[in-house]
């Protein structure tokens, strides 16, 4: 199924313009979740309304003239305020979407308005049942649970929209089922799954049965199609890809170049492709920052990131191995930095536990599934 890599001709450098750039309005989280990659959630270091100010400069010209988003990241974005986030945004003209990543533990009415307010899209991070949100405690220890239900009730009482986004630590038989469901009652209109990454602060093995992933994905694919009612991130995207390897047109999916991500940490530097590597450093590559808007316009630090960033560089010499040996690069692109960085030490290395869990079984579950269900209404 899987085009060879070396005849797809997408991802072949960095872009100098993003489709959206990720904000981190404060280092803060009211959450110490076990699996979290975040370095000073502890800390509450806020970014001033200048860095928003030189971020927003670049941007809304992009938004003039194409579809943008900006992405409120933590940290825990709502432990801003109301008051700075709003201050922290209103530089960016009329075109930018607006979507904030939030625990949900401190949504309620007043934040429901200022979601409407701003037309900002909502994203609930949540596990699945009370048991499988283990991880997510308070600082205290104690169980978040309780607070993300209540945030997700006052989203349906004000009939906003939104997405969930499910880490899944063990993909055992019987998972995903459990996890397509409970979204199904939960009322979130998209979902995304990541099985558990090893990155960050995050030193948690992600090592997997290959067949138990492989199936965890199949009976996603099989739970959504008994009741397709909400958009899969991950099985949508295989459909895709899959489809377009029947129909020869692969090359197609993906963009000609990396799209940089930018992420604004609070202070204003900016770190491409990877939004975990913000917040560490290395004696090799320091602090993986291309610059800081403060210093350097958005548009600048981009237009020649590849050149001002020793790991960059390594990174697309890693992007190309991937291309010239791995058969599943037409549907991953190359994988991300992070992972290669905080799994190999490096990041001109190619395939990863994320790659296998989170891309090679992923497409494999979504062809297993179609193998044993080839009857039409299955």
């Amino acid at each position: 199924m899987a085009a060879p890599g070396r005849s797809l001709h997408g991802m072949r450098g960095m872009a100098a313009v993003p489709s959206y750039v990720v904000m981190q309005p404060t280092t803060l989280c009211n959450l110490d979740c076990a699996y979290c990659y975040l370095p000073f959630r502890a800390a509450d270091r806020r970014m001033p309304v200048a860095v928003a100010e030189a971020v927003a400069a670049s941007v809304n010209p992009w938004a003039a003239s194409a579809r943008f988003s900006v992405v409120w990241h933590g940290g825990e974005p709502l432990a801003a305020g109301r008051e700075q986030l709003a201050a922290l945004m209103a530089p960016f003209g009329p075109e930018v979407e607006h979507h904030v990543q939030t625990n949900a533990t401190l949504i309620d009415d007043a934040w429901c308005e200022f979601f409407v307010a701003h037309r900002m899209r909502v994203s609930v991070s949540v596990d699945g049942p009370r048991e499988r949100n283990g991880d997510r405690v308070t600082r205290s220890g104690r169980p978040a649970y309780d607070r993300i239900v209540r945030g997700v009730a006052a989203l349906r009482r004000h009939d906003l929209p939104f997405s969930a986004l499910a880490v899944v630590n063990d993909p055992a038989p019987g998972r995903a089922a459990e996890l397509y469901d409970y979204c199904l009652d939960l009322g979130c209109e998209v979902l995304g799954v990541n099985i558990e990454e090893t990155e960050g602060v995050n030193t948690r093995t992600n090592a997997h049965d290959p067949a138990v992933v492989t199936g965890f994905w199949a009976e996603l694919v099989a739970a959504w199609r008994r009741q397709p009612r909400i958009h899969l991130r991950e099985v949508e995207w295989s459909l895709r890809y899959a489809a377009a390897v029947l129909d020869g047109t692969a090359d197609d999916l993906l963009p000609r170049r990396l799209d940089p991500i930018p992420t604004i940490a609070y202070d204003g530097s900016v770190v491409v492709l990877s939004p975990e590597l913000a917040g560490f450093t290395d004696s090799r590559y320091g602090d993986f920052s291309s610059g800081n808007v403060l210093a350097t316009p958005l548009h600048a630090i981009l237009a020649d990131a590849a050149e001002r960033t020793a790991w960059v560089g390594e990174f697309l010499t890693g992007v190309e191995a991937c291309r010239s040996s791995c058969p599943y690069f037409g549907f991953c692109g190359g994988g991300h930095a992070a992972n290669r960085y905080f799994e190999l030490g490096r990041f001109d290395g190619t395939e990863t536990e994320h790659c296998r869990n989170s891309k090679i079984r992923l497409l494999e579950g979504v062809l297993e599934h179609a193998r044993n269900h080839q009857s039409p209404g299955a």
